[in-house]
Order: C-alpha cells, then structure tokens, then sequence
C-alpha cells in the first residue's frame, strides 16, 4: 500500500525520466559543427591528389603487389624481394584496397586514420592527468601542427609509426594514473606493449628501442626504480613477441637472406653509417620542429615550464615530463643518426601537442592575444613572400609549376589570417573558443597548401599519362624501367616494372633474384628486338641516347619519362560516319 505522502498532487512537478537526454547547449552545437569540418577536411581531401614519389608511390603499389599476389609475407616491389620495411603499413593498405577499390585515398586511409588515433589518445591521456580542457588544448595543437596534419595525408611509414607511438605512449601515461585500478593498470600497459609490437611491425626496432630510451631517462631522471614493477614486464613481453614473432618467423624461414638485410644493413648500418646517402648536419631537424608545430612556437618556453610542473594529484609519476623526454630523447637519437629524413621526427609531435595543452589550459586572454598577434606577423610576411616560390625550379620540376603553386601558398596564408582574425574577435568569449577557432584557421590553411600541392604533384605522378599507355600495354606485356625507376608510374598501370641497366634501391632485390632484372643494356638491347612485344619507360636523355640503335615507338611522354613499345603501333581505325 503506497504511502499517503508519496501520492502527487495536480500542482507537483513531474520527475523527468531517467533516459531522456538533455537538449544540446551552444557549446555541444559549435563542438560538433568544429568537429563535422575538421573531419570533412581530413577525409575529404585524402583523394584530391595524386600520388608523389618516392615513398607514396612505393608503398602504394607494393600493397597492390601483395592483394594481387595474395602473398602477405614476403612483400615485392616490382615483383623484386623489398625487405627494407616490415609489412604492417602494407598490410593495412592492402586491406583497405579490398574493402574499397585501389585508389589515391584508399592508399592514404592508414596515415588519415593513425593521424586521427595520435590526436584521440593523446587527448585521452592529457584528459586523464590534466583535465577536460587541456585535453581540448591538446587535440587543438596537434590539429593544426602541419608536421602532423600534413603528414597524416602522404602515404609514408613515418605517419603510421608515429601514430602508432603515439597510442604508446599514451597508453604508458594512462597506465600510470595514481587512480587506476590494478586491473586498469594491466590493461592499459598490455595495450602499450601490443603497440609497440604493431610499432616493430611498421618500421623496425626503433619500435621498441624508441619507447626503451624515453623509459630508462625518464627513471634516471625521477629515481622512479619502482616504475619498472609497474610494466608487466613479462606479460608484456608475451604480448610483444606474440604481435611480431610469427611474421618474423614466417619472412625468415621463406627468405634466409632476410635477418642479415633487416637487422644489420638496414638498422646497423643506416644508423651509423652513410650508406643510404642521407646525411644531415646536427640541427637538421632543428628547422622541422620549428616549422612542423609553427603555430604554437610562441609557447615553446611555456612548454618547458609544463614539462617541470608536475600534475595536479599525482602521487609518484610524473606525466609532463615523461612527455618532454618523449620529445628530447627521440629528437636528440635521430639528430645523432648518419641517415636522416624529415619524416623521421614526426613521433614527437603528440609529446608536443599534450605539454601544448597543458600550457595553453594555464593561458591567460592577455598573453593569447599576445600569441595572436605573433602569428599574424608570420603568417602575413609569409603572403609577402608566397611570389618567391613562382621563382622556384628545384627537384627537376618545371619552374612553371611552381608559377602555379605560388597561387594557393597565398590562398593558405590569407585562410591563416583570417582564422587569427576570428580568433582575435572571438578572444571575449574566452581563451578556448579562441584557440579553436585559431587551430581551425591554421589546419584549414596547410590543408589549402596540401591540396594545391597538385599543381606540382599531379604532373610528376605519371597519372596523366597512363591512360595513353594503357592503351597499348596489355597484362602479360613486359614493361621495362630502363635506368629508371619509377616510383608511381607502377601503380596507376597495376602493372609493375621490371629493372634495366640500374637497380637504384632494388639492389638487394636484383642480388638475390638476379633473373627477375636485365644488368646491362646489351641484354636489354637482346630482348628488345626479339620479336616479343614489349614497353619501357625511360628519362627523356637516355630515350635520346638509346634512339639511333634501337626500335623504339614512342606511345607516351610528358616532361619526365618517355614511354616506348619495340613494335609499330597500330594506327587507329577511322570511325564510320553514321548515316
């Protein structure tokens, strides 16, 4: 029987039920809508280019290698033996071009989405031990970083690894909350070490060797000895060997020739050697970290005073500093290395975005706005001085190209401008609609610089000369890279080249599969004229050289390569007016 007092009365105020969610505020609308734009913009524009050599090229179309041969590990390049990289990147690629179809965002979609997870998990741990609104700050830094926004959308290893390690170190700082549970604890730190596995998998040793350093300062640094009983060292090592092993085992047992190339040439060597041709002075990426977090460069002293405050409520870890090692170690390890590549310190970029966020949360309106007027300072000497780069004629590309480019690095910098006068405006309203506005304007101008990079993109991709050859080449039709290789022409012909004279980095390949290659062009010269239908693609001067001695029918070329078939090409057939 009901309690009288519990009866309600005609004037009582309903209870609202428990499932009926609140209305969204303004706040939750602007998020969404900053949210709907920011990802339009990172998938959208993944296909508006075509792929650039070197690297996007290759990996591009030793994916497509591996879906066509179905072999997922032993991984060919032009069908040669290519054991410079393991096969994570790849097999992520491949699998993407059977869900969707083989194309220029299909073989982008691993460094869109690895981009996106460094950004998330490195919000998530920022929110862990700083807050909701440094996380924010955090999300926002990274965001308009163009050594990671840009990054995200050029189909290198680099991008893949450091999203990847990004996803480790935060793990390690999530694990280490003084508010986790034990179980959480084990969780989070068998997630960091499967990610490193998945690391080791993407490009190597520095999956392991990278985290391993960052770890050991930080201990030395902190005489935080117990932290090592908080790894699950030996669970840790079973997630770790279970992730890498197999695929180890499996590329080793088919290819003996495999440990000695991976471990000692390509990790031994390139590191302490010059044997990749890749040198660099000390402060080679002294430049890149600069222009690689340029948006947030008048907070590089504010980040180290992040990095030495320690975090609200924490016991014994010390997150912010962790996170400045991250950075410093890795910055210091690849500066040392005799083989260097801009890609390279791209894994420091997430360290960075969380000590940003944990300045920017403790940034007054004054000293933002101080912030703002620097960069408008940069980015309008930088509209000043886009009319210097219709001048360029660098890296064999036709100054006219260029003439054309000069055009959207203006357009860039005047979406800067703009996105630092809204954020100007906006400043009343707070320090963090701001800064999110301001990191919208800088994200969407780099992304108007990416995309107009096709201007000089799409003419050196080979695209546009493909279909001109596809009208000739057929699948079973030798076609020949002579002293040439070339990095994209592969992938939009799904066709792929067979070496001549020069191996350039198919060396290894040609050594250990010396009949898949031609050595010279006396035999080159040989299997041309026996009869046996056959295409080539060759540089304008070597075309020129090759000319007076053999048959060679022109079936396409553009500034860089010439495209050749040993036998006449038929001419086309009239059409037949209709009557």
């Amino acid at each position: 029987m009901p309690h009288p007092t519990s009866r309600s009365t005609p004037s009582a105020v309903p209870a609202r039920p428990a499932w009926r969610t609140p209305a969204w505020s303004p706040a939750m609308a602007w998020t969404a809508l900053f949210v709907g734009v920011a990802l339009l913009a990172w998938f959208g524009t993944l296909g508006m280019r075509h792929l650039l050599g070197p690297d996007e090229g290759r990996y591009a179309e030793i994916s497509r290698e591996m879906l066509a041969t179905g072999d997922w590990v032993t991984i060919r390049y032009n069908a040669l033996k290519y054991f410079e990289k393991p096969p994570f990147h790849m097999w992520a690629t491949a699998l993407t071009y059977a869900l969707f179809g083989i194309g220029e965002w299909q073989a982008r979609l691993c460094v869109a989405l690895a981009g996106l997870a460094g950004i998330g998990m490195s919000m998530l741990a920022t929110w862990r031990w700083f807050g909701t609104r440094a996380a924010a700050f955090a999300g926002l830094a990274l965001l308009a970083a163009p050594m990671w926004s840009v990054a995200a959308h050029f189909n290198t290893l680099d991008m893949t690894l450091a999203g990847v390690m990004a996803c480790i170190l935060a793990c390690m700082l999530m694990a280490q909350h003084p508010a986790a549970s034990a179980n959480a604890r084990r969780g989070w730190m068998l997630g960091c070490w499967a990610a490193m596995g998945v690391a080791v998998l993407t490009k190597g040793l520095v999956g392991v060797a990278l985290p391993g350093l960052v770890l050991t300062i930080y201990i030395g640094v902190t005489r935080d000895w117990r932290l090592w009983r908080r790894l699950h060292l030996g669970a840790g090592a079973v997630v770790l060997l279970a992730v890498t092993v197999p695929w180890f085992w499996l590329v080793s047992v088919r290819n003996p020739e495999f440990l000695h190339f991976f471990f000692i040439h390509e990790h031994w060597q390139r590191y302490t050697s010059g044997v990749h041709s890749r040198p660099g002075p000390l402060w080679y990426f002294v430049p890149l970290v600069v222009g690689g977090f340029l948006p947030w460069i008048g907070l590089f002293p504010r980040l180290w005073t992040a990095m030495r405050t320690p975090a609200d409520g924490e016991a014994r870890f010390r997150p912010a500093l962790m996170a400045g090692i991250w950075a410093i170690a890795i910055f210091v390890f690849f500066s040392l290395s005799r083989s260097k590549l801009p890609g390279y310190i791209v894994p420091v970029m997430p360290a960075l975005g969380i000590l940003a966020g944990v300045a920017l949360a403790r940034l007054d309106a004054r000293t933002w706005a101080r912030q703002l007027a620097g960069m408008a300072i940069v980015a309008a000497c930088g509209l000043l001085a886009s009319p210097v780069v219709a001048t360029l004629n660098a890296n064999h590309t036709p100054n006219a190209f260029y003439r054309a480019y000069a055009i959207w690095a203006a357009a860039a910098f005047v979406v800067m401008l703009l996105g630092i006068a809204a954020a100007r405006c906006l400043l009343r309203r707070g320090v963090l609609p701001s800064v999110a506005v301001y990191a919208l304007g800088m994200y969407l101008g780099f992304t108007v610089a990416l995309v107009g990079h096709e201007t000089v993109g799409r003419p050196a991709s080979g695209a546009d000369i493909a279909p001109q050859i596809l009208r000739t080449l057929t699948p079973d039709m030798p076609l020949y890279g002579v002293r040439m290789l070339d990095h994209t022409l592969p992938f939009y012909l799904r066709h792929p080249l067979t070496m001549v004279a020069e191996a350039d980095e198919l060396s290894f390949g040609t050594e250990v599969e010396p009949a898949r290659w031609l050595p010279d062009i006396a035999t080159f010269a040989t299997v041309w004229r026996d009869g046996t239908p056959a295409m080539a693609v060759m540089s304008p001067e070597t075309y020129l050289a090759l000319s007076p001695t053999l048959p060679l029918y022109v079936v396409a070329r553009d500034w860089r390569r010439v495209v050749v078939t040993n036998v006449p090409i038929p001419a086309p057939a009239p059409s037949v007016a209709a009557h």
